[in-house]
């Protein structure tokens, strides 16, 4: 499969440099503009897989050619090249990334081989994900859906999150996997959009409360007391009742209101802010805990984390990944670890993957961390192995 790629560069020189080596790449079909106007005209008659684009240019600059493509229906994915600073390139891509694109790569300039031979990697990833995602989609209905959330198919995994100071499992997130009948075991990317799209959110997260509180009652016979936190879609806040159904839904199914707690998603918003605060603080009164899931990304801002009574801080993993060598994420980390402690929250990083990582963030006194370097998502069954692996609950 031959990808269709538009490349925007105004400088003649590495235009042409560009095109040369794309050529050498083989495998693609090229098309160049010299401004971010040729590019868009170009766009107007056909679809391109990826758009490489210099983010410094006269005339209409790579963040206002990025606005403009923003209005497309079928939106490529994207790259940005530039001689600017990795924070510039960081700062589009987010841009990019809130108007619903795929960033496929950000490539200092001069560009060389090895970027683009990496960048054509990626896209060729992406074009399979993509297409595995659509056959996914196709047989997602609001029968099949329904059915597999009230069935249990679609069940809580449990990612252990560890303690700091004593090394020790003490709580989990709850993260949604598919056991399905033809397909296998789905992750929460080729399913969770046609929840969405077909109004099942609700649903899933009053099963998934039930499905939590059997779990917990196997482990606290175990000995062992985990609380455990459960996504749930702000807007869901506005329906006014829904914190006194969810306190239902657990004190019936045998379950303790302060063992669960929500992480709030800033993927969906409340119509209106009455509700949300109304929301937020009637769960707190029901005796739930709430998180501020992943701090740092996208729009969650210093104003939400202390005008709402979150009781832990989720700090995303955008920001763990590459902090031991960089000196402005671990400076950010231990900023938002004592924010986080003044508030009186329990402080919870996301996406651990290495030792020194999860040494660095000890350093740091931050509570908890949960990631692949301790544990994927596992299911219950395999979760209350790993307590008793563990140890004793009260050694």
């Amino acid at each position: 499969m031959a990808y269709n790629i538009l490349v925007v560069e105004d400088h003649l020189f590495q235009h042409q440099y560009l095109l040369e080596l794309f050529d050498s790449l083989g495998g693609v079909s090229i098309q160049s503009a010299y401004n971010g106007h040729e590019a868009l005209e170009l766009l107007k008659d056909q679809h391109f897989d990826l758009v490489l684009s210099d983010l410094m240019m006269p005339g209409m600059d790579g963040v206002q050619l990025l606005q403009k493509l923003g209005e497309l229906k079928q939106k490529p994915a994207l790259a940005f090249m530039s001689t600017a600073s990795g924070r510039m390139m960081g700062s589009a891509s987010l841009a990019a990334k809130s108007l619903g694109f795929k960033v496929l790569g950000q490539i200092a300039k001069p560009v060389s081989l090895s970027a683009l031979r990496k960048l054509l990697d990626k896209l060729m990833s992406f074009g399979s994900e993509l297409v595995a995602a659509a056959k996914v989609a196709q047989s997602h209905s609001f029968t099949d859906l329904s059915h597999a959330i009230s069935s249990g198919q679609i069940q809580p995994w449990f990612q252990p999150k560890k303690s700091l100071s004593t090394g020790r499992i003490v709580a989990a997130e709850a993260l949604a996997r598919w056991d399905h009948p033809r397909l296998g075991l789905l992750l929460p990317r080729d399913f969770l959009p046609s929840i969405i799209c077909h109004g099942l959110e609700e649903a899933l997260l009053m099963q998934f409360v039930t499905q939590t509180i059997a779990a917990q009652s196997i482990w606290r016979k175990q000995g062992y007391d985990i609380p455990v936190t459960i996504n749930l879609p702000t807007h869901l806040l506005d329906s006014d009742d829904l914190p006194d159904r969810l306190h239902e839904r657990v004190v019936s199914g045998g379950g303790i209101p302060s063992q669960i707690g929500f992480e709030l998603m800033e993927s969906s918003v409340t119509e209106n802010l009455g509700r949300y605060f109304s929301g937020v603080c009637r769960l707190r009164f029901k005796g739930f805990g709430l998180a501020q899931d992943d701090f740092g990304k996208g729009y969650s801002s210093y104003f939400n984390l202390v005008s709402t009574p979150f009781t832990e801080l989720k700090i995303d993993r955008s920001l763990v990944y590459g902090c031991v060598e960089n000196e402005n994420l671990e400076a950010a980390l231990s900023s938002i670890v004592a924010l986080g402690k003044k508030l009186g929250l329990n402080v919870v990083a996301e996406g651990v993957e290495t030792p020194d990582e999860l040494a660095l963030l000890s350093r740091l006194h931050c509570d908890q961390a949960q990631g692949f370097l301790i544990s994927k998502a596992i299911d219950p069954q395999s979760f209350s192995s790993m307590l008793a692996e563990d140890g004793p609950a009260n050694p």
